[in-house]
This record gives C-alpha cells, sequence and structure tokens, in this order.
C-alpha cells in the first residue's frame, strides 16, 4: 500500500482521537470557552497530520 494512502487512512483514526483528548483536556480547566474547544479540536486535528505521516513510514518500512 502506497504510504500516502496508509497516511490518510491512519489519519482517519488519529484525527478524531487527538482532537477529543485535547478537548477533553480543555474541558477539564476551570474557564475554558467555546474558542477554546474549537482551538483544540483544530489543534488536535492539525496535530494528527504528522502523527500519520510518521506512522504510516515506519509501517511501510517495516513491510518492506
Amino acid at each position: 500500500m502506497k504510504k500516502s494512502r496508509l497516511a490518510m487512512l491512519l489519519y482517519i483514526v488519529a484525527a478524531p482521537v487527538l482532537a477529543g483528548s485535547a478537548v477533553t483536556a480543555v474541558l477539564t480547566m476551570r474557564g475554558s470557552t467555546t474558542q477554546m474547544l474549537i482551538y483544540a479540536a483544530i489543534a488536535g486535528f492539525a496535530a494528527a497530520i504528522p502523527v500519520a505521516w510518521i506512522v504510516a513510514g515506519s509501517l511501510s518500512a517495516s513491510n518492506r
């Protein structure tokens, strides 16, 4: 499987996990606002891009 295709599949899994973790962390803080929740979700989705790419690289390297 191509690395980019594998990375897209991993992103589908990693993005909600990281976004959900970030939103949960914000919800535990006192005085969290809606804007903070939105930024946390965006940060989680953005952080999932390099995570998916790195994991896809290591998985495709182990299959060779």
